[in-house]
């Protein structure tokens, strides 16, 4: 069983990947040829924004945007310790400084009462200014963008929402992306939305922010190829992996729909036993990934072994926050200072989640569990 089935998608989209791809092959425009537009074109249209920047990864994405905003060693942005390293590591690739917030107890994404006193910590025991926020769509839900947006403008901070697991989602109608100042998203080959290899875009309706980070985006370039006004990076996105995404969105929509299906079959069976994911009624999730809270770490650990004894993968994020990383050692957080991601770092597991899961194989999974919860 696949925790992630590729293969089955390419094979639905197979003939026209190959056609987009050969054309880029034929063409030999590898570089910002003409589907990189038609893809920020198309991207724009989906996310509901006037702009998309496309570029090399996920982690381009946080840092294009980043480095274009301006941040300096003293610019505090506020980050949540549970989520992949990227999101707090290109605000130190940026040159700011993160600060970690903890998480929601039923969500997973960023606790907005520990936003605001992270806010309020660093305005008054630290030298840092607050500068930004960085809400992640953990797991495929869009994080409390009305409170956080107000807090945001409330302190004269910019929100870069990190739609990496999130985008395909929605908060009241919205499309993630859209929900901020300007929005990042990857397209590593695991998320909802992924080519195949890396990628990243990024959304905004800001014209100005727009153009400086298509400058950061190319080393900084200005009005011609060698005029180069900031410093910037190799961020481009390939033609290759554009035509993939343009491929991959004709049935977007579809498997949006798909992993609806495989959620609510997933909670049917498995709410009475153990905690399934919660999803506020404002927001739909994207679902990349189906992930579980155990009563206990030993419990999590009985429940993996068992999957994993059935031919069954299943994943752990995140195992160690980002507070309590050793790359991030040297701000002095200590274990207990974000109590809430701690306990759910220990306890939470990811199911197979994607829109090909059959019926049968969810509940031989869904079995397996039932039997492994104590």
């Amino acid at each position: 069983m696949q925790f992630i089935d590729l293969k089955t998608q390419y094979e639905l989209i197979e003939a026209d990947v190959v056609s987009r791809v050969t054309k880029v092959l034929a063409s030999q425009r590898y570089i910002m040829g003409p589907e990189v537009a038609e893809a920020e074109e198309k991207l724009a249209e989906f996310a509901g924004t006037k702009y998309c920047v496309s570029c090399g990864s996920g982690t381009d994405a946080l840092v294009i945007s980043l480095m274009a905003l301006g941040l300096k060693k003293s610019d505090a942005v506020f980050v949540p310790a549970f989520t992949f390293f990227a999101s707090g590591e290109s605000v130190t690739l940026a040159g700011g400084t993160p600060v970690f917030v903890d998480s929601d107890s039923d969500t997973y994404n960023m606790s907005v009462d520990d936003l605001k006193r992270a806010i309020k910590y660093v305005q008054e025991e630290t030298d840092l200014t607050p500068k930004g926020i960085i809400p992640v769509d953990l797991f495929g839900q869009p994080a409390d963008y009305d409170e956080i947006n107000e807090i945001a403008t409330q302190h004269g901070m910019f929100v870069l929402e990190d739609a990496a697991q999130g985008f395909g989602s929605t908060y009241h109608g919205k499309r993630a992306g859209s929900l901020s100042l300007v929005g990042a998203t990857s397209f590593f080959p695991a998320k909802p939305l992924g080519c195949y290899g890396d990628g990243g875009a990024i959304f905004t309706d800001d014209a100005d922010l727009c153009e400086v980070m298509k400058s950061v985006r190319v080393h900084g370039q200005g009005g011609s190829k060698y005029d180069n006004v900031r410093i910037g990076i190799n961020g481009r996105f390939d033609t290759i992996q554009a035509a993939i995404i343009l491929s991959k969105l004709t049935i977007f929509e579809n498997e949006i729909d798909a992993r609806q299906k495989v959620a609510a079959a997933y909670n049917e069976r498995l709410s009475d036993v153990i905690k399934t994911p919660v999803v506020k009624d404002d927001r739909v999730s994207v679902w990349a990934q189906y992930t579980l809270e155990a009563k206990s770490e030993a419990e999590k650990v009985d429940i993996q072994k068992a999957l994993t004894d059935a031919g069954i993968p299943s994943a752990n994020y995140y195992p160690i926050p980002m507070h309590l990383s050793t790359a991030y050692a040297p701000l002095g957080y200590k274990k207990g200072d974000l109590p809430v991601c701690e306990r759910q770092a220990t306890r939470v597991f990811s199911l197979p989640m994607h829109p090909y899961l059959k019926e049968e194989e969810i509940a031989t999974i869904c079995d397996i569990v039932r039997s492994s919860v104590k």
